[in-house]
This record gives C-alpha cells, structure tokens and sequence, in this order.
C-alpha cells in the first residue's frame, strides 16, 4: 500500500486509504492503457498506412473518450486528442 505512512485514526480512515488506493491502481490501469493504443495510433500514422491508421484511429478514439467518461482525463483533453489525430489522418488520407 502506498499511503501506509499516514496513521489513520479511525476505521473509516483507513477504510477510506484502502478505497483510494483501489481507485489508483485502477485509474492507472485504464491511463496506461489508453496512452498505449493512442501510441499505435501515432505509430500507424507516421508509418503513413491509411487503412491501418483508420483502424488505430477509431480504437484511439473510443479509448480517449471512455477514459474521459470515467472522469480520468478531462473531456476537453480528451477531444484535443482526437483533433490532433483526426488532423493528421486526414492529412494522411488525402
């Protein structure tokens, strides 16, 4: 547990440590995964494959605005994101 060195005084605030650590680990799961698809997607784009830069695209997508959804990113960030890969896909397309 990472916040063992706080000494909680009552159940609930150690009941509470637990529940945030949960939330963490789970946080950062989701994060890491997110980060990774995004990366295909970026790696697809520079190697300059259209239909496989679509595909990448569309799961960067999802992943982006799930995290989003769930309060891990903001929503703002999120859409930023998918601009910026949109942008380059399209320019990739044409």
């Amino acid at each position: 547990m990472r916040q063992e060195f706080f000494l909680a005084n009552h159940k609930s605030a150690e009941k509470r440590i637990r529940q945030n650590e949960k939330r963490r680990m789970a946080n950062k799961r989701i994060r890491t995964a997110m980060r990774s698809v995004v990366k295909n997607c970026n790696t697809a784009l520079e190697s300059g494959d259209a239909d496989d830069a679509k595909q990448k695209f569309r799961a960067a997508e999802r992943s982006l605005r799930q995290t989003a959804s769930k309060g891990i990113i903001p929503k703002t960030r999120a859409d930023r994101a998918v601009s910026r890969l949109a942008k380059r896909l399209n320019a990739l397309s044409s």
